[in-house]
């Protein structure tokens, strides 16, 4: 499946670069220099770091934390659901 059409970079091309180890990608900015581009759009970003997610999981490795400091797209949006008193 095609997750990044700027890049045309598919779910299996993400997994690739995920090799357990120190110089596994971490972050979607890290998956995309492993693939040699940069975002463009950039609403690819939360389906690659759920494919991160899963695959990391899957392998035994601890996924990074979300963001907590307020400034992430999914934490902003989050934010903004919720009803204020």
């Amino acid at each position: 499946m095609i997750v990044c059409s700027c890049n045309i970079l598919s779910d299996g091309d993400v997994k690739a670069c995920l090799k357990p180890g120190p110089e596994c990608p971490r972050t979607p900015a890290q998956v995309y220099r492993c693939l040699g581009c940069s975002p463009n759009c950039g609403r690819c970003a939360r389906t690659i770091r759920a494919i991160m997610d899963q695959a990391l999981t899957a392998a035994g490795v601890e996924p990074i934390a979300a963001c907590n400091r307020g400034c992430c797209p999914t934490t902003l949006e989050k934010a903004a659901a919720e009803p204020t008193l």
